[in-house]
């Protein structure tokens, strides 16, 4: 339990730090997660004291908390343009090219970090690696087709060197539904040594949404450790 403490503790501190990048009238995106809600809550407190935001949510879930918590909140359609969002991680590697997804809110991270000028990630010092791909990578599908998806993504994937790793449902035979009612399939890979590659050729598939690599969104990474918050910016 104690360890658990600590990691949302150092999740927090991160989630401090990136708050410090608001200013009052910002248009802002709110991630989806663990470290992402730290962040929300915190904001919130701002809200309480007066602080003027508008923000838009990656996730049912972050609109719920945001909405308890009195958060202005909207929609891409009404603010189609973000000053800033801020979210979490499960990988970032020294480059700031992330594999997000573990919480199933892939696509609606994307597009609203997409609509947004810049995006800064809050994560703990456990999330920084050398090179992505050890935490399994989510692509999100449409359910119908969804053995012939399965098969082609598998065949990309041994076409890039990658075969021979599972391709899994997330759920199995009660499978996930992300937001969008989609489906999540997580692809085991170990290693991902051209990221870049990798996602143009996932994009490429008939069946596939998106996948969980984000690669040119990240200007600005908060790593919290034991000793303090290290700002990593992408160069």
């Amino acid at each position: 339990m104690a360890a658990n403490d600590d990691r949302e503790r150092l999740k927090r501190e991160a989630a401090r730090k990136a708050l410090e990048l608001v200013e009052p009238g910002m248009r802002l995106g709110l991630g989806t997660g663990s470290t992402a809600r730290h962040f929300v809550d915190l904001l919130g407190e701002k809200v309480a004291a007066g602080f003027s935001v508008r923000c838009v949510a990656t996730s049912e879930a972050t609109l719920a908390q945001a909405n308890g918590l009195g958060i202005p909140m909207t929609t891409l359609d009404d603010m189609p343009e973000l000053d800033l969002t801020v979210d979490g991680a499960d990988e970032v590697d020294p480059e700031l090219r992330l594999i997000k997804g573990g919480g199933g809110a892939l696509l609606r991270e994307k597009i609203v970090a997409a609509a947004s000028r810049s995006m800064a990630v809050i994560v703990d010092a456990s999330k920084v690696v050398p090179r992505l791909g050890a935490f399994p990578l989510p692509v999100e599908v449409v359910p119908f087709g969804l053995a012939a998806t399965r098969r082609h993504m598998e065949a990309v994937l041994a076409g890039l060197g990658l075969g021979g790793r599972p391709v899994r449902l997330r759920g199995g035979e009660a499978p996930f539904v992300t937001d969008g009612g989609h489906f999540i399939l997580d692809c085991s890979l170990g290693a991902i040594p051209d990221p870049e590659r990798l996602a143009a050729a996932l994009s490429a598939i008939p069946g596939v949404v998106d996948h969980g690599l984000f690669i040119g969104y990240a200007r600005v990474a908060f790593v919290a450790s034991a000793d303090a918050v290290e700002t990593r910016r992408r160069s």
